[in-house]
């Protein structure tokens, strides 16, 4: 009777911990339930505008507003298509829009991350003023700086031209601000070391700081992409040709005074949002991880 008393005892002295952690489980999803419905509806909320947008692209407008509304995908996206590329030129607005991102992609990631490594490596008289005026630039909204920069590029004679829309914001302000946090976190002793073993500051910046910034540097290339990808106001005033357009510009055209073609709006929208996803879902990681790096420093 002892041996067994004592080895129920023991048996339940291990049950107790593993049953004790169960109800710790229990309650805090139970805690918990509200927030993951709220998530729940959250993502509802924000995926069914673009479930719309699919069916929607696959019917003709005249069933757009027809009742019931269609809520599966029709059989008119190869008419839908072949009508938006016959009214503005889809294939040749994407590539237009492909072009000028990519170009302004490229250039303004080399301005900030040049600009970010300065303002946090070296060390010079108003360099606080200086990251200060950048830091300003910020909030200042883009409507106050369209007459006077569109009187630049007017007296340039670049209206109508694809640099018109690229150059003037290749210093992007907060690319250079998420670059310099990035920086900050990187030792300082290897960039000295690199220096005492005579290599140079080109030398040191491409072979030793850019490997380790990689993750802030896709955040970069992934948030400079999509603003430009999808800049309509400052390419709708500077491009007045249709074969210049870009997308957000094409697309705009597509709405008239007295008629809409929603069907080919929303397949056009579709196509444009497509690269998007996809270039945020393979990079996703890197981009998450590139805003983070830098969020603990000052």
């Amino acid at each position: 009777m002892t041996d067994l008393a004592t080895r129920t005892l023991v048996t339940e002295g291990r049950e107790t911990p593993s049953r004790g952690a169960g109800e710790r489980g229990l309650r805090s999803g139970i805690l918990k339930l509200p927030l993951y419905l709220l998530l729940i509806a959250a993502s509802v909320v924000s995926i069914v505008p673009f479930l719309w947008m699919v069916v929607a692209s696959t019917h003709p407008t005249s069933e757009l507003f027809g009742t019931p509304l269609p809520v599966l995908p029709g059989g008119d996206l190869w008419v839908n298509l072949a009508r938006l590329e016959e009214s503005i030129g889809f294939s040749r607005v994407m590539l237009n829009s492909l072009l000028i991102a990519v170009v302004y992609t490229v250039f303004s990631s080399i301005v900030s991350i040049m600009a970010g490594y300065g303002l946090a490596t070296y060390r010079f008289r108003g360099r606080g003023i200086l990251l200060g005026a950048v830091l300003v630039t910020m909030m200042i909204p883009m409507q106050v700086l369209l007459v006077p920069l569109f009187q630049i590029m007017a007296g340039m004679g670049w209206i109508d031209t694809y640099q018109a829309v690229i150059l003037p914001f290749l210093a992007n302000a907060f690319g250079i601000f998420l670059m310099r946090q990035g920086f900050l976190d990187f030792p300082a002793s290897l960039i000295e070391a690199a220096r005492i073993d005579g290599a140079s500051e080109l030398r040191t910046f491409y072979r030793i700081v850019l490997p380790v910034a990689k993750p802030q540097i896709a955040a970069l290339v992934i948030y400079t992409f999509i603003s430009q990808w999808n800049s309509f106001i400052w390419p709708l005033l500077m491009l007045n040709t249709e074969a210049n357009y870009t997308v957000p510009v094409a697309l705009n055209t597509m709405i008239g005074m007295s008629r809409v073609d929603y069907s080919g709006l929303m397949l056009g929208s579709l196509l444009a949002t497509l690269p998007l996803m996809l270039l945020f879902l393979i990079f996703q990681k890197q981009f998450v991880a590139g805003l983070l790096g830098g969020a603990v420093k000052g």
